[in-house]
C-alpha cells in the first residue's frame, strides 16, 4: 500500500511561493547550482549492447532475457487462430492423445509411428511433427485442424530441434549415435554428424544461437556443437559415476546451462561459453524435466522418480518450492499452458497426464491417456519460432 500525506496549509503557502520564484527565474541567465547538481545525480540510461547473433537468426528481443518473446498470451499471428490442444505421444500405444484443455478432456487419438517419444513444434510454428523412434518416420500434424498427414522417412528420430535462424533441422539419432542436420521442411540430410558420446537426446541453443549443448543419456557425457559450422567442437564426462543427462534449458541471462539428470537426481549448473566442469545442485529423484515460467523468473523442474516438481527462482539462484503430486505419479516432459496459469506433464510410467497450478502446485486435473506418454506438447504457445523439443521457443 502506498501511503499519501496531504500538505498543510502552510506547507502550500511555501510550496507556492517556491513555485513563483522557480518560474520568475526561468527567464534569468543565472544558473541553478542545486539543479545542476540534480541532473548530473541522475545517471544516464545503460543501453543494452545488441547480441551478435547466429546469422540469419530473427534479433534477440533482449540481451538480459532470452525469453523475452515467450510472455502470457504473446501469440505469433502464425498460430493466433490455432486451437489450444495438448498433444501426447504415447510411445507404448503407437498413438498421440489429444487433449482439450479448456475441458480436461481427450477428444482425439491420432495413431502414428512405432514408439512416438516427442511432439515437436516446427521453426515455422506451422507443423507439429510425432518423431517415431523406432518407425524411423515422422509424423506431421496440422495444428490448425489436428489432422495427421503422410509419414516423412527419417531414420532413429528419438528427438527433433532446429537452427535459430530456421536453416536446418536437427535430428538426434540416440542410437546411430548422430547428429543430422536436414531440411526443416522436406527433412533430406545436409549433413550427419557422428558423436563420440551415446543416447544424444536433448539440448538447448546460447542466446546468441551461435552454439548449442547436448546431453549424452546413456554414456553421461555433454557436447557443445557450432550451430553454423554443425560441429562438435567440445565434449565432456559428468562426473557422476552412472549419469544419466536429460532436458537442457539456458537461463534467461544466457550465463549458464541447466541439464537435468535422472541418476545423479539434480541439476547440473555450467557456463555453456567456456564449458566448465558442472556442480549439480540436487533437485529430487529423477530429474527429468525443465521448463520456464512466463514471466522468466521461475522453471520447473520435474522429478520423475518421485512424483515431485522442483521451483527454481533465477534471480534467488535456488530452488524455492517443491510440489508433490497427490496420489503419486510419474512427472515427465511437458510444457506451460499460454498464459502461464498451468504446466502439463505427462506421466510416463502411469499412462496419465497432470495439470498443475504454477502458481500453487495445486493439481488441476489428471487425465487418462495411451501407455507410455513421452514428451507432450502445449500447443500453440508465445514466441517467434520454435527450437525444437516439445517446444523451446524464442
Amino acid at each position: 500500500m502506498v501511503r499519501v500525506t496531504h500538505p498543510s496549509r502552510i506547507t502550500r503557502t511555501l510550496l507556492a511561493a517556491a513555485g513563483l520564484a522557480a518560474l520568475a527565474a526561468c527567464g534569468a541567465d543565472t544558473p541553478n547550482p542545486a539543479a545542476e547538481a540534480t541532473r548530473a545525480a541522475v545517471p544516464a540510461p545503460v543501453e543494452k549492447k545488441p547480441v551478435d547473433g547466429l546469422p540469419g537468426m530473427p534479433p534477440v528481443l533482449d540481451p538480459e532475457d532470452v525469453y523475452a518473446a515467450d510472455r502470457p498470451g504473446k501469440l505469433s499471428p502464425v498460430v493466433k487462430d490455432f486451437p489450444s490442444r495438448i498433444y501426447v505421444p504415447n510411445t507404448g500405444s503407437d498413438t498421440v492423445s489429444v487433449i482439450d484443455p479448456t475441458t480436461y478432456e481427450t477428444i482425439d487419438t491420432i495413431p502414428v509411428g512405432r514408439q512416438p517419444q516427442h511432439v515437436v513444434p516446427s521453426w515455422d510454428l506451422k507443423t507439429l511433427w510425432v518423431n517415431n523412434n523406432r518407425g524411423h518416420t515422422l509424423t506431421p500434424i496440422d495444428p490448425r485442424t489436428g489432422k495427421a498427414g503422410k509419414p516423412v522417412q527419417v531414420h532413429d528420430p528419438y528427438n527433433l530441434y532446429f537452427t535459430p535462424n530456421g536453416r536446418y533441422a536437427v535430428v538426434m539419432a540416440s542410437l546411430d549415435r548422430e547428429l543430422v542436420f536436414r531440411d526443416p521442411h522436406t527433412m533430406k540430410v545436409k549433413k550427419t554428424v557422428p558423436v563420440g558420446c551415446y543416447g544424444v537426446n536433448h539440448a538447448d541453443f546460447s542466446l546468441d544461437g551461435r552454439y548449442f549443448i547436448v546431453s549424452c543419456e546413456f554414456s553421461g557425457e555433454l557436447l557443445k556443437v557450432d550451430t553454423e559450422k554443425m560441429e562438435v567442437v567440445a565434449q565432456q564426462k559428468l562426473p557422476f559415476e552412472g549419469a544419466m543427462p536429460q532436458d537442457v534449458k539456458v537461463s534467461p541471462d544466457g550465463k549458464r546451462f541447466y541439464v537435468a539428470d535422472m541418476t545423479a537426481h539434480g541439476m547440473w549448473v555450467l557456463d555453456g561459453d567456456r564449458f566448465t566442469e558442472p556442480t549439480l545442485l540436487p533437485t529430487g529423484k529423477g530429474c527429468h524435466g525443465l521448463y520456464i515460467s512466463r514471466d522468466s523468473r521461475e522453471m520447473y523442474i520435474s522429478n520423475r522418480g518421485e512424483g515431485t516438481v522442483s521451483v527454481f527462482d533465477f534471480t534467488r539462484n535456488r530452488l524455492t518450492k517443491k510440489w508433490r503430486l497427490p496420489d503419486g505419479g510419474s512427472p515427465d516432459m511437458g510444457g506451460v499452458s499460454a498464459d502461464g496459469k498451468v504446466l502439463w506433464l505427462s506421466g510416463r510410467y502411469d499412462a496419465e497426464v497432470y495439470a498443475l497450478d504454477t502458481r500453487t502446485g495445486t493439481q488441476l486435473a489428471r487425465i487418462p491417456v495411451g501407455s507410455g506418454p513421452h514428451g507432450l506438447a502445449v500447443y500453440p504457445q508465445p514466441g517467434r519460432y520454435s527450437l525444437g523439443h516439445t517446444g523451446v521457443f524464442r
